[in-house]
Parts: structure tokens; C-alpha cells; sequence
């Protein structure tokens, strides 16, 4: 035996790959992948993150005037709802949190149906479009999707169907054991799934720095044997290409891919916070000045795709669209208490029959 020899060998290296096409001021910065030569997706994808921010907007007013319930913006952070869902196909399965509506919405959820679902409507996740009634429910649980989706990727896998699940979540999600065991399964099973972190630096309160001591939240998906990536959630061209490249890998069965897209929660965590609580705002407004938007915009004006005489027309569209949204859920009946029950199983079981009853006997309530 030598007497030098090193007592621990290396036993595993990994590393975390970052993935950016523009930066801040939409200039290009890698070899751009084939979708910045889409001019018709492009312009679609600017089309559905300019009307998620305007909805947040009308959403953040319907609540503060008592016409709609507690709702979580998605400000500041468009490109990545849109970026992965224009990376899907209709066969995909969304598995989304509370802050994708926007990708709802791309994948064929009308905006109708989010304001009856943020109203406290049972009939909000009834979803009019049977494009997406493949697609999972609005999860509030944080991080309890992550093994819903594993599960839907099971049985992707099970039945030999040519699709894949993508799960999103934000960063504090990935500190729950749900998340941490859906990454294992997907990992042993090699399943057809795609984790997407939003990474926008708070969960409610709390920083990402006292949330993790890992470098990156994407290196936790190397525990479990699965594949990992970090983009610039603020750049769509990013997002898009890193989940177009991981369905194509989990389609091809090479099994399931963790990706942390950067990003900034630019609005309060939902509107019964007060972030100005516990945030600096100088912090908030230099993270401003990264907007997805804004970027996408200047590289597609710099590359002859877009036109303020554009941007004008679409303002006047968004609102228009909007508006007569909102003004068709206000003026549509509401359903009385039985609807708990209507739309919570396909069957009633016998054990609620008479809690139904109940709800909808005259003077109830």
C-alpha cells in the first residue's frame, strides 16, 4: 500500500448547465435555436404573454373590488407559463400550480373559466375545451402536482402513449418531500416528465437564500438520477427550447428532466400579501428592468417582426377580449351550494347524497 495514497476517490461529478439566448436589452448572446426564426409562433408567444399581464391586471382589480377571490399574479414572469407552453403538444398533460394561467389559456382554457374558477366557482375547472381536459386542475398545494404528475407520467408510460407530463412548481415547492419523491420515482422509472422550477426568488416571505444552500435548485434533480438544466427565465427562447429539448427526450423514452428557469416575483405573492413587508423595493425595481417582454419585444422590432402600430392594436385587442370576458362572468348566474358536490365526482357516492340534500333545501344557508 502506498503510503500517500488519498484515502476518498471521486465518486460522482455533476454539473448544471445555464441556457440564455437574449439578454435584458434583447441582443443575442448564443446561437439562437430555430424558434427565433419562427415569425408567426414569435409573434403568438409576445400575443399570449402581452394578454397575461393584462389579466393579471383586471384579476388584481376584480379582487380588490370584491368581484373576485384571492389570486396570485404571474407579473414579471410570462415567459415562463408561455415559453413551456408552446413547447407542448395537444397529447401533453399541464399539471400546473396557481400561477400558469396563461398557459391555461395557450393550451385552449378559456379566460371565462379562470374568472369563474378565482370567483369560488365550482364549474371553473370544468374546462369548456376538450383540448385540455386532459390537463390537471389548478393545484394549490405547494407541491403536492409534483406527484400527481409522476403518476399521469406512469401512465403515459404504461400505455405506450407518445407523451409526456410537465409539472410546474415554484422555488419553495422544491423544499417538500412531495417534490423530492416525485424526482426519485421519475428517476427510477425513467417516466416521461419535465419539472419546471419558476424560480422567482420568494416563497411568500421567505428568500431563496434561506430556502436552500444547494447552488442551484436544478441540481436537485441530479439525486435522482434525472436530467437537469438552468435558463434565464426571463427569456422565453430559453424556456421554450430547454422544454422542447426535454419532451423530445422524455417522448423518445430517455426518461424525465429538472429545469430552474430564473425569474423575479415582481408583484405581491398573491393579493392577501403585503410584500413591501419584507422586501426592499429597490430590489424589486431593479429586477423590473429584466422584463421577458420587453426583450422579446426588442429583439423581434430589431429583427422586423413587430411594430409600435402594432403594439397599439394589440393593447386595444387584449382589452377588448378582456373585458368581454369579465363582463359575461358578471352577468352570469351563480350556482347555488350543490355545485360542491356536482362537480367534485363523476358519481356521487351515497355517503354525500344527503349532504347535498341538505344544501339545497329551501332556507338553507
Amino acid at each position: 500500500m502506498q503510503a500517500n495514497a488519498e484515502r476518498d476517490t471521486v465518486a460522482a461529478t455533476f454539473e448544471v448547465r445555464r441556457r440564455q439566448y437574449l439578454d435584458e436589452e434583447g441582443n443575442v448572446v448564443a446561437d439562437l435555436p430555430d424558434i427565433a426564426r419562427n415569425r408567426d409562433l414569435l409573434r403568438k408567444i409576445y400575443r399570449f404573454m402581452s394578454l397575461s399581464r393584462a389579466l393579471d391586471a383586471k384579476f388584481v382589480s376584480l379582487q380588490r373590488t370584491g368581484r373576485s377571490g384571492t389570486y396570485a399574479p404571474a407579473y414579471g414572469q410570462e415567459a415562463v407559463p408561455i415559453g413551456l407552453a408552446s413547447a407542448m403538444r395537444e397529447t401533453d398533460v399541464l399539471v400546473p400550480s396557481y400561477r400558469e394561467g396563461s398557459a391555461q389559456i395557450w393550451r385552449g382554457v378559456k379566460i371565462g373559466d379562470l374568472l369563474q374558477y378565482f370567483a369560488g366557482s365550482e364549474r371553473g375547472q370544468a374546462w369548456s375545451a376538450p383540448s385540455v381536459r386532459r390537463d390537471l386542475p389548478i393545484c394549490i398545494t405547494v407541491g403536492n402536482q409534483a406527484l400527481h404528475a409522476a403518476g399521469v407520467a406512469a401512465a403515459l408510460k404504461y400505455r405506450g402513449e407518445d407523451a409526456a407530463a410537465v409539472c410546474v412548481f415554484g422555488d419553495g415547492a422544491t423544499s417538500k418531500g412531495d417534490v423530492y419523491a416525485a424526482i426519485n420515482i421519475a428517476g427510477a422509472w425513467t417516466l416521461p416528465v419535465v419539472f419546471v422550477v419558476t424560480n422567482n426568488q420568494w416563497a411568500i416571505s421567505t428568500p431563496r437564500a434561506r430556502q436552500s444552500a444547494a447552488d442551484t435548485l436544478a441540481q436537485k434533480g441530479v439525486a435522482g438520477g434525472i436530467a437537469v438544466l438552468q435558463t434565464d427565465g426571463n427569456d422565453v427562447l430559453a424556456v421554450h427550447d430547454a422544454v422542447s429539448e426535454a419532451l423530445a427526450r422524455a417522448r423518445a423514452g430517455d426518461g424525465a428532466t429538472f429545469i430552474e428557469c430564473i425569474t423575479y416575483r415582481l408583484q405581491d405573492h398573491n393579493t392577501a400579501d403585503d410584500s413591501t413587508r419584507y422586501r426592499d423595493p429597490g430590489e424589486v425595481e431593479q429586477h423590473r428592468a429584466r422584463c421577458p417582454l420587453r426583450r422579446l419585444r426588442a429583439f423581434m422590432q430589431r429583427n422586423g417582426m413587430w411594430s409600435d402600430e402594432e403594439e397599439q392594436a394589440l393593447a386595444q385587442q387584449i382589452a377588448q377580449e378582456i373585458d368581454g370576458a369579465v363582463e359575461r362572468h358578471l352577468g352570469a348566474t351563480a350556482e347555488g351550494p350543490q355545485a360542491m358536490f356536482d362537480y367534485l365526482y363523476a358519481e356521487l357516492p351515497a355517503a354525500y347524497a344527503g349532504q347535498r340534500a341538505e344544501a339545497v333545501r329551501p332556507g338553507h344557508g
